[in-house]
């Protein structure tokens, strides 16, 4: 969709829509009567598409997509085609026009197949990188949605609270102690406080224009409503953006001065050289950031490769005395092009562009392509609780006010409908019922029962109005809400007592009154709103959250008489006592508390929250139970099967977590087999992990599985706890004030539904659901596409190897001339690099994941791609099928050929070259064959390939043609082998072979020793994994999840299960 200019003579506080006055100058129903808006159910999706149409996308024109001049230079940009380039330029200088014409033909090819493929896989990137862009809340069909920044449009109503990016320039009509951060774009470095209930002059600057907040400015504290009156270029940013288009960032590095302040000529030149250095790193994607550090490994790997390539090619030559004949030549640019694996940073392309896809599906947005290598390696999850290991459709379960009773709720399937379920009263405290046991409880019709009944009502009203949640019947007739989680559960409850706050609050003439609200902070664990009641002209404050930081500001509580009392520390304690009580049926539980006060409080002073949330009156708790999901249990198990350690990290009250974390799994049910200061250290909380020296946490014989009422900071401190013991963490996150923690973190994974904006700016992935279940399964996915890239990594350098060899060695073959012979033409090398091998390669970067692979220890990161199993498997398979190649070259020759090697065979064909041309043709097709064979070989490191179907009980094909791609690719491999040896002129010009007849017997002997040998090597590697495991098992270690030893024995121990089939 086109982004569309501001219209001709756009002005500050303009909209897209020509307004008669700029924006904040105008009334918020004076505004939304202009732009046909509505103030209480937004727009309707139908209006919201025909302006998106008609005003474009909410995005700048600076935000360019897929370039593709820049793809297309990358393609160019690197070591491989460099040696490409000259092994063409070198062929056509020395008239070997032949070779020269293919080399570019494959430079041509390659170019193209690795554009296209980029262009792609850049399109794919942009697709999903725009699904975790920041996200609007709006209000459309009186119905909250969130939805991705660019799809808001003008008279669209959006509600934004702390840490949300403003999605575009919003009027606003509500603001409770909201404020933003615009330096940026006023340069006013502290937070502006904003006001929605005024208007201002025209000609005020936009920095005072307090009853607007601007498009990309931060929230920083509160919460608003307001309507979006400009979006896209119309916005002040856009304004700015289109007027510093062009303007580049200069690449050349700044001249250093000495102590004196002067510039020598050597900071000139060495400036000069750094720029040069950095513009040649950029160019071959080796400098750090010119691409994920898998593809900066590989760049440099081909930079390698390059001089391996050219050292190569001066043996070659000094092999054959320097001698300038163009045979000589020739061999010497088979040689460097047989050290180029041409095809490598295409395929990683493609296997990574189809990883995010896939990534996709299973609900994980990536936004950093360094997740998808770092994924496979994780070995410790610190995960949130709520919403994520938790369903997030919280329902109050219980209540108890003190003097009054215990409240049961009965859970049903519609938990924002307060009509359904029944409310049952017990007059007991929480702590002397007995479990689960609810046979003494009455039902009450909740209305009535309200009649009469002041501790309930006091309750209520917390409940209600210290809450700014939404609960409501919609246009199809059922409940709907809009807002927290956990308020939304309160505001059901209060509903069923007829005490929806938008009854309070709302109307011609509302109960009460909102004065100002104190939002919930994660150091304080409260909230706190300030109401006026409109009938007695009194101020209340009320007051909600953590039991322990609630009950301390408390100083009074009603016991059995009308006054209330003192609050003792005997009943601090007896409301602690009813908390674990409820806490220990898994539910969250808050306390609520409320007083009137003084008409002298100004709630302009310094201290007002300190004031406001002193000398309360204790009201009850209230106990909300958030159901785990059904698949979160058999997560937390698959991780502990792949050896990685879940920890949660809560704000909940220990017995809570402790309670979820046992239903789960994370915790175990029975501790009496383990030892006491391990089980000790299992569960803490916060300000205990806090109170704790690093020294003191390292001597810890395990780190907490569970951490309760953990803040912010405790994330990043259990993040340095666990990389000092070497792990690999991923953190989950959806706060502001966990950014920090994300961004330390090895993958910083935030919520997408109910993140804030500033999270997901920090975090490398995003998940779509907020599920714990797509984090083992973007684990999942990590280690398949890690897996897959050693895969193809391992087959084609062991290529290279082969061909290397078979080119080195095959310097002892002197022809006539004393000139020597090469097993392989340099037409051969690039159709088996470009042709036969490079579609498998492409095949296994598709693979699914083998069997048991989360039964598998995580990747080890120090070691990355080039594991010591795949540089063993690269080198074994290499000089395996370099020696099966010459053996069969030597044989055609001196075996059952006349030992003639010919001259000039390596320009042109000849009689006396017969025999030299089909030893080569013999070669070629063992090189093609064990190539194919190869590809299938690899689809398991360990597993034998006659065995792949035994574990799944399919028959062998079937297991085979599960990766359609890979079959075909080798299939073709196969059938295009024959016109390259049959086709006259074609084979003996181009390819310098002949069709071979009875060497077919030699190419079989050969395939069935290429499996012998690689089933042999597999087997040895299963005994060694088998022995290594079985070792590790005897070893033991703590029952510990999180034990590190353990974790290795059982990952050993599911891999020797593997490798036995």
């Amino acid at each position: 969709m086109e982004i569309k200019a501001a219209p001709e003579g756009h002005v500050t506080g303009q909209s897209n829509i020509r307004l008669s006055a700029l924006a904040h100058t105008l009334t918020p129903e004076e505004l939304a009567d202009e732009l046909d808006a509505d103030l209480v159910d937004g727009l309707t999706s139908a209006e919201a598409k025909a302006r998106l149409e008609k005003y474009g996308p909410n995005m700048f024109q600076e935000q360019r997509g897929v370039q593709p001049f820049k793809t297309l230079l990358r393609q160019v940009a690197n070591a491989m085609m460099l040696v490409l380039f000259m092994a063409m330029a070198v062929s056509f200088a020395i008239g070997a026009y032949m070779e020269g014409g293919v080399v570019f033909i494959v430079i041509l090819m390659n170019i193209i197949i690795g554009f296209w493929q980029e262009y792609k896989a850049a399109k794919t990137m942009g697709a999903l990188k725009s699904l975790s862009s920041p996200t609007a809340n709006v209000v459309r069909d009186g119905a909250n949605h969130q939805i991705p920044n660019f799809e808001v449009v003008p008279g669209d109503m959006v509600e934004m609270k702390d840490g949300d990016t403003v999605p575009a320039d919003v009027r606003l009509f509500e603001a409770l102690n909201f404020q933003t951060s615009e330096a940026e774009l006023t340069g006013e470095s502290l937070p502006v406080y904003k006001q929605s209930n005024t208007t201002f002059p025209a000609d005020i600057p936009i920095a005072d224009r307090l009853n607007v907040a601007y498009s990309t400015t931060k929230a920083s504290k509160g919460r608003s409503r307001g309507l979006v009156y400009a979006t896209g270029m119309c916005t002040e940013i856009g304004t700015v953006t289109a007027a510093l288009a062009g303007n580049k960032t200069s690449v050349i590095r700044p001249v250093r001065r000495n102590s004196a302040g002067r510039k020598r000529p050597h900071h000139y030149l060495t400036a000069g050289a750094l720029t040069v250095k950095d513009a040649v790193g950029q160019f071959l994607g080796i400098a750090k950031g010119s691409g994920t550090p898998l593809q900066v490994i590989l760049g440099r790997l081909a930079v390698v490769l390059f001089v391996v390539a050219v050292i190569c090619a001066i043996i070659v030559l000094a092999a054959n005395g320097f001698a300038g004949n163009k045979e000589v030549v020739i061999y010497a640019v088979a040689t460097g092009l047989s050290m180029i694996p041409a095809s490598l940073i295409v395929v990683l392309t493609i296997t990574m562009a189809a990883g995010t896809w896939a990534m996709k599906r299973r609900k994980v947005i990536v936004r950093n392509m360094k997740a998808l290598e770092s994924l496979g390696g994780v070995t410790d999850i610190c995960s949130d609780k709520t919403g994520t290991l938790t369903q997030g459709k919280m329902v109050v379960s219980r209540a108890w006010i003190p003097s009054d009773a215990t409240y049961l709720v009965d859970l049903n399937d519609e938990p924002f409908n307060p009509e359904k379920g029944t409310v049952r009263t017990r007059k007991s405290c929480p702590h002397g019922i007995n479990g689960h046991d609810e046979e003494k409880f009455e039902d009450v019709v909740p209305v009535e029962h309200l009649e009469g009944n002041a501790r309930l009502l006091e309750f209520l009203k917390v409940g209600s109005l210290a809450n700014l949640a939404t609960v409501h019947v919609g246009e199809k007739e059922s409940w709907v809400a809009r807002g927290d989680p956990t308020e939304i559960a309160l505001q059901v409850f209060v509903s069923r007592f007829d005490w929806n706050r938008t009854g309070q609050v709302s109307g011609d003439e509302p109960s009460w009154k909102q004065i100002t609200e104190f939002p919930f902070d994660s150091d304080v664990k409260r909230m706190s709103a300030v109401y006026e009641e409109t009938a007695t002209k009194k101020r209340w404050a009320f007051t909600k959250g953590a039991v322990e930081r609630v009950v301390g500001r408390c100083n009074r509580v009603h016991l059995d008489s009308e006054v209330a009392g003192e609050m003792t520390e005997s009943y601090s304690n007896h409301i602690l006592l009813q908390m674990e009580a409820m806490a220990s049926l898994g539910l969250r539980t808050l306390a609520l508390a409320s007083k009137e006060i003084s008409e002298d409080f100004e709630l302009e002073q310094t201290d007002a929250r300190e004031w406001v949330e002193h000398a309360l009156v204790f009201r009850g708790l209230v106990g909300i139970y958030d159901p785990p999901r059904a698949e979160t249990a058999p997560s937390v198990k698959a991780c502990q099967d792949a050896g990685i350690v879940v920890h949660m990290l809560t704000g909940d009250h220990p017995a809570t977590a402790k309670a979820i974390s046992e239903q789960v799994g994370i915790l175990p049910k029975d501790t009496s087999m383990i030892a006491k200061d391990t089980a000790d250290a299992m569960i803490m909380t916060g300000s205990q992990f806090d109170a704790l020296s690093d020294a003191a946490i390292d001597a810890l014989p395990e780190l907490p599985l569970v951490i309760a009422r953990c803040a912010p900071s405790t994330k990043q401190k259990m993040i340095h706890a666990l990389h000092r013991r070497k792990r690999f963490v991923a953190m989950t996150g959806d706060g502001v004030n966990d950014a920090v923690a994300l961004n330390e973190a090895d993958v910083g994974i935030a919520m997408g539904d109910c993140g804030s904006d500033v999270a997901i700016d920090a975090s490398d992935i995003v998940l779509t659901d907020d599920n714990f279940a797509s984090i083992v399964a973007a684990i999942e996915e990590g280690r398949r596409m890690f897996a897959n890239i050693q895969k193809f990594v391992a087959h084609l350098l062991a290529q290279n190897v082969a061909q290397v060899l078979v080119l080195l060695i095959g310097l002892a073959f002197k022809d006539d001339s004393d000139f020597s012979v090469f097993p392989i033409s340099p037409v051969e090398i690039m159709w088996i690099i470009m042709i036969t091998s490079s579609f498998p390669d492409m095949g296994l970067g598709f693979e699914a994941a083998t069997q048991g692979i989360m039964l598998e220890p995580p990747n080890d990161t120090a070691w990355g791609v080039f594991s010591p199993e795949v540089v063993l498997d690269i080198l074994v398979y290499g000089v395996w099928i370099a020696l099966l190649c010459l053996a069969s070259f030597v044989l055609v020759i001196f075996g059952f050929g006349n030992s003639h090697l010919g001259t000039e065979c390596n320009r042109t064909y000849s009689e006396s070259c017969d025999v030299v041309f089909r030893a080569r043709a013999t070669t070629f097709a063992c090189l093609t064959w064990f190539s194919l064979f190869l590809a299938w070989e690899l689809i398991d490191k360990r597993r034998s390939f006659f065995r792949y179907s035994a574990p799944e009980k399919r028959f062998f094909w079937q297991v085979l043609w599960a990766n359609k791609f890979l079959f075909t690719s080798i299939v073709l491999g196969f059938v295009t082998i024959w016109p390259v040896l049959y086709i006259p002129k074609l084979n003996t010009v181009v390819f310098k072979h002949k069709g071979i007849q009875w060497e077919w017997g030699i190419v079989l002997i050969a395939t069935w020793l290429f499996f012998a040998g690689v089933e042999s090597w597999k087997w040895a590697k299963r005994v060694y994994f088998r022995r290594k495991a079985k070792n590790v098992g005897q070893t033991g270690g703590n029952l510990t999840p999180s034990s590190t030893t353990m974790s290795n024995s059982t990952s050993g121990n599911n891999s020797k299960s593997r490798m036995e089939v």
